[in-house]
């Protein structure tokens, strides 16, 4: 079994743009090493919008390199656009898996009917890094809706498989639709109050459990709202127990063994790396935004 090593959180909230009240759980300007293959994690709400006329409320234009950002909605709808020609809108429970790789453009705003409508929204977004091999692969984008996204159900929970593979066993297994270029794990896990669950992770996996609501008790400790359990990489599965209705994200990853140099929108191997991505991007060799 997997024993916790620590707790993530910040109790400094800031925007990304006008759209986007985040916490940052983790990111790469820290140790990379025991978050790999992960580079961020931010945590997007849970906000009240009001109505709003013109311009959605959102992030503009701007590049990527060398990475990939997961979107996962749980209240609201973010529409994107980017430079390979994806984008989309999608509202709760469904992702956007965009790779940037060799360098992307893309604009993440809300959707021109949530933005009349305003109401509750709350997002993650994640981001996972690529091994040096998969550093230049084109950019491309993935929509995930809900009806591709199997749910497999437990006592006391459900869990939602986004990405990898959920078990076998009691659990019956379910492989979820997301392409990724290293084995990952990604579940939206909803727990009732009182539930006690096995969560069949792998071992050696980086395994860090996301409450995004609700508080959970891991390995005797208890894990709060905008909080995330990072355990051990020895072991197999995690034990949880909900100590009231929790909304958990499971994420499990091999690690990348590589070294990390990142700046900004551009995470790469080399300081060298990351001074031609500017470059690329300076020159226009990330193309330009599909039409809206």
């Amino acid at each position: 079994m997997k024993t916790l090593e620590t707790i993530l959180r910040n109790d400094t909230p800031h925007w990304v743009g006008d759209g986007f009240p985040v916490r940052s759980l983790f990111s790469y300007h820290g140790e990379t090493a025991p978050i790999s293959p992960f580079l961020l994690f931010d945590y997007a709400g849970p906000w009240n919008f009001e109505p709003v006329k013109g311009r959605p409320r959102g992030v503009g234009e701007h590049p990527h390199k060398g990475f990939e950002t997961v979107t996962i909605v749980y209240d609201g709808e973010v529409s994107h656009r980017d430079s390979s020609g994806g984008g989309g809108t999608i509202g709760a429970g469904e992702v956007q898996w965009m790779t940037a790789g060799a360098g992307v453009l893309h604009e993440e705003f809300h959707s021109p009917g949530y933005s009349r409508t305003g109401g509750p929204f709350r997002m993650v977004q994640l981001w996972v890094n690529l091994p040096a091999k998969d550093k230049l692969t084109p950019a491309k984008y993935q929509a995930i809706t809900r009806d591709m996204i199997p749910e497999v159900s437990f006592d006391g929970g459900r869990a939602r498989i986004i990405a990898g593979e959920f078990g076998a066993g009691e659990f019956g297994g379910a492989e979820g639709p997301a392409s990724t270029f290293t084995p990952i794990n990604l579940w939206d896990v909803r727990l009732a109050a009182g539930a006690e669950l096995t969560l069949p992770v792998p071992d050696g996996h980086t395994t860090m459990v996301a409450v995004l609501s609700g508080h959970v008790t891991i390995d005797g400790k208890g894990v709060g709202e905008a909080e995330i359990a990072r355990l051990s990489r020895d072991g197999a599965d995690v034990a949880v127990r909900a100590d009231g209705d929790a909304m958990l994200l499971v994420m499990t990853g091999e690690p990348i063994n590589e070294p990390v140099f990142g700046y900004g929108p551009f995470v790469m191997n080399t300081e060298a790396e990351i001074r031609q991505a500017i470059a690329d991007f300076n020159s226009g060799r990330f193309g330009a935004l599909a039409p809206a």
